[in-house]
């Protein structure tokens, strides 16, 4: 039997945008509940959590999931779905006016206009005397090498183009998609190494992975060109903080403008730290919001994955009333296993899909006749099984 009603936990503010898409005759809205069948968060985390029985998908409003314990929930066949791509343009936009803010030292300027005393007269002589000071550079012609070319960094580029600058990336895992969306303008950097040396500024939008910790260090700083300006609306942890302290005090690093506020970075006159304003606009959290609610539906009615980190997508079309989702280890036979205990039963299999991902399987099976409890169990007790469901 298919279950009538979702337990739904919200964790952190989602936007009632998005809320208001789970229908109240399906689904049940909590603070807290003991057996959610899915959690939707944003920023909580969740790493000490023990997933209940019911458990069956975790949601971010958000691209980045750091904070969710994925291996955890993969062991036990749940998916965890995220929103890439909703808060692009509100990341390109920062990006954007970081980039104004360092060339034309507007942070700065602001300080210095903040602090005048006096006369109209001495204002504007003082006025003056600033216009000299604080005088910057433009953007046409300038080289602004990117890292990472996902939705957000495909989204830079295209804005720097527009705005005449030079444009490098660099990104080893872009996928085929994120390709065909790059511009042909977009020149291509081998290493990190290669787009430093070549860049005026350097923008950092890659997801906080083992291999991107602390990818910003003493030695991919050595590589900077000097008087460049690097950027970081990606993650805090990307950053080892005192080897680009020590690349802003050699002059290495003209300045550098970080949504990740450190008490270090907070304290150096050339760094411009705002506090996580990333995806802080009102559309981009009902972007997401939207995008996050939309993906779990469509999974607990239908079994369909879109974005998940940790499982394929997978997305059949309903070929009959009758539909089974299995989630397990991917490893030999399994498939066969599948088949067969439901041929054992006399199901006739009207369509199916499986695909894999990494040490995880999915797979969507529509059936000409109603799927019986026992068979779930039965499929659920095969070796390798992670969670199986009617839906």
């Amino acid at each position: 039997m298919k279950q009538n009603t979702f337990d739904v936990v919200v964790y952190n503010s989602i936007s009632a945008r998005g809320l208001e898409r789970l229908p109240e005759a399906t689904y049940v809205v909590h603070e807290s509940h003991d057996d959610p069948d899915v959690i939707l968060l944003r920023s909580r985390n969740l790493h000490d959590l023990e997933p209940s029985a019911s458990l069956k998908a975790v949601g971010r409003a958000g691209a980045g999931v750091n904070n969710i314990p994925v291996g955890k929930l993969s062991e036990r066949g749940i998916p965890v779905f995220n929103t890439p791509g909703a808060n692009a343009n509100a990341v390109k936009e920062l990006v954007v006016a970081g980039l104004l803010l360092s060339c034309r030292n507007i942070a700065e300027a602001w300080r210095y206009t903040c602090s005048l005393e006096g006369s109209d007269e001495e204002i504007t002589r003082q006025v003056e005397a600033g216009k000299k000071r604080f005088a910057g550079t433009e953007l046409p012609g300038k080289v602004i090498g990117i890292a990472g070319l996902g939705a957000i960094g495909r989204s830079v580029a295209e804005v720097c183009l527009a705005l005449g600058m030079e444009v490098v990336g660099y990104d080893p895992m872009l996928t085929v998609e994120g390709a065909w969306s790059l511009s042909s303008r977009v020149r291509r950097a081998r290493s990190l190494s290669e787009l430093m040396l070549s860049a005026d500024y350097v923008t950092f939008h890659v997801p906080l992975t083992d291999s991107t910790r602390g990818m910003l260090n003493e030695d991919s700083l050595s590589s900077l060109k000097p008087g460049a300006t690097i950027l970081n609306f990606a993650r805090s942890e990307i950053v080892d903080v005192e080897s680009v302290i020590r690349a802003l005090d050699a002059g290495r690093a003209a300045r550098m403008v970080t949504d990740f506020p450190t008490p270090e970075l907070i304290r150096h006159p050339r760094v411009i730290a705002l506090p996580h304003l990333g995806a802080s606009t009102r559309e981009a959290e009902e972007n997401c919001a939207v995008m996050v609610v939309d993906q779990v539906r469509d999974y607990l009615e239908n079994g369909n994955i879109r974005n998940s980190v940790n499982f394929p997508d997978v997305v059949m079309p309903r070929g009959s009333p009758y539909r089974l989702v299995i989630a397990n280890s991917n490893v030999p036979n399994m498939l066969g296993q599948i088949s067969t205990t439901m041929a054992q039963a006399g199901l006739n299999i009207h369509d199916m899909i499986n695909q894999s991902r990494g040490s995880l399987a999915y797979t969507v099976v529509d059936t000409d006749s109603p799927i019986p409890e026992d068979v779930v169990a039965r499929l659920t007790a095969i070796e390798g099984v992670l969670s199986a469901r009617l839906v």
